[in-house]
């Protein structure tokens, strides 16, 4: 049936759900209205920009101009939608000529989240940055180019933080590592974040954990934190999480759910079944506590869009839930998880064990192998995976994708020694660490 479907927002989300809506239907009207320049860009791209690794910024934006002729979309730049009237079906949008219009039959939310960036004593904005835009990572790339900064104080160990760490350390700043948890990337263990640690202090990071910011002075080049201490810098990156995109939702009476996004069903309709909604602005299902979690990653982004345009073409396809598998580089380091943490379990109420192994990429006597640490989280009795952690210098990216895979077959620790994983001295050893890591984990489960 043809119809005229609205998307709210571009980048990841709503540019792949026009997309996908553009192959299964050629003959509905599709119009895509973002407030931004682009209509799609590489966020995660954005760091390896500043830091030279990606040297033209161009590779990390899609054309508009293209993306229109490709996937025959009408696409509306620099339009932001300001309101939702659900009764009569249209939205109105802001543009430099005014406030206008338009109608939807399906509306499409995709308005991603925003940056942290609270008020904070003394900060000045010229030094100052968070980045999650393309002109936030505009204003970063010129302020290196044109101030020549020596010193960089990084607040938040989280994604961001951290690639930042490695990319402003690589065009040779001296970089602070500030952060109110106990540990760097709290996507991991305790135990294993601390082998991260080790290894920005070999980089010549500093780490201040357990210490908060406070407020700035000297012009914004002087940190004050929670303890008292001080640091120097001569730019700050505020990399202290996000928040989602809902005032559109709220305004237009859809419901929120519990972590604060927009509460969604299975197949991602909001509580209008005519207005969808998807990425870092929803909440969904975790796959394995079957509560709701706020997850703002690019695979369950692509994965919605797709659930959303089978839905309008008639195929009904259930969104499955989240794990939140998620890997990122750390100088040398691949540091990933799948599932859950011992903290987020616990608070969740559930009982677990856990099994950890220090071991090598592949065959030791091979030039190249290095040390690679795994971890998995399980119930102490059926053996069902919770949750799975991996750092490692070479093979950890593949080793968390076994481990993600074996948690979506609703595989058992018992399971993993019996994985028949390729195997030559170059990639593995006989006995691959996954099917190490699950005969340990075996031996741990109550009999």
């Amino acid at each position: 049936m043809t119809q005229k479907v609205v998307i709210v927002g571009g980048v990841g989300g709503g540019a792949t759900v026009a997309a996908q809506i553009r192959r299964n239907d050629k003959d509905s009207e599709v119009i895509i209205f973002d407030k931004g320049n682009h209509i799609s860009f590489s966020n995660c791209g954005m760091p390896y920009y500043i830091g030279g690794t990606v040297e033209e910024r161009d590779n990390l934006l899609i054309p508009t101009d293209k993306f229109m002729e490709k996937y025959d979309v009408d696409v509306r730049v620099n339009s932001e939608v300001i309101a939702i009237d659900r009764n009569q079906k249209l939205i109105q949008y802001s543009t430099a000529s005014g406030i206008k219009e338009e109608t939807y039959d399906k509306l499409i939310l995709s308005p991603g989240a925003s940056a942290n960036a609270p008020n904070i004593e003394g900060i000045n904005e010229k030094r100052t940055f968070t980045l999650h835009t393309i002109p936030d990572m505009d204003q970063i790339h010129s302020f290196i180019k044109e101030k020549k900064p020596k010193t960089a104080a990084i607040v938040g160990a989280g994604f961001i933080g951290m690639e930042m760490v490695e990319n402003l350390h690589a065009l040779g700043l001296d970089c602070t590592v500030i952060d109110r948890s106990k540990q760097v990337t709290k996507i991991i263990e305790k135990d294993m974040a601390s082998i991260v640690e080790d290894h920005l202090k070999e980089k010549n990071v500093k780490l201040i954990l357990d210490d908060g910011l406070a407020s700035f002075s000297n012009d914004g080049r002087e940190l004050l934190l929670t303890s008292g201490k001080t640091v120097q810098a001569d730019m700050t990156i505020l990399a202290i999480g996000i928040k989602p995109n809902t005032k559109l939702a709220i305004d237009a009476s859809l419901k929120l759910g519990e972590t604060g996004a927009i509460h969604v069903n299975e197949f991602m309709q909001t509580t209008d079944p005519d207005i969808y909604a998807l990425g870092d602005a929803v909440e969904t299902m975790d796959q394995i506590t079957k509560t709701t979690r706020h997850v703002a990653l690019a695979w369950p982004a692509h994965r919605q869009a797709f659930i959303i345009a089978s839905h309008l073409d008639g195929e009904i396809i259930a969104y499955s839930g989240t794990l939140g598998s998620a890997i990122l580089k750390i100088f040398d380091l691949t540091v990933g998880a799948t599932g859950h943490t011992s903290t987020s379990l616990k608070r969740l109420g559930y009982t677990f064990k856990e099994a950890t192994l220090s071991t090598y990429s592949y065959a030791r006597y091979y030039p190249g192998s290095d040390k690679l640490w795994l971890k998995v989280l399980f119930d102490e009795k059926s053996g069902a995976i919770y949750g799975a952690h991996v750092v490692g210098f070479a093979g950890a990216d593949k080793r968390l994708a076994v481990l993600a895979t074996a948690i979506k077959a609703k595989l058992t620790v018992a399971d993993l020694p019996e994985l028949e994983l390729a195997y030559a001295p170059p990639y593995s050893s006989s006995k691959d660490p996954i099917n190490i890591l699950g005969y340990k984990a075996s031996a741990a489960l109550e009999r």
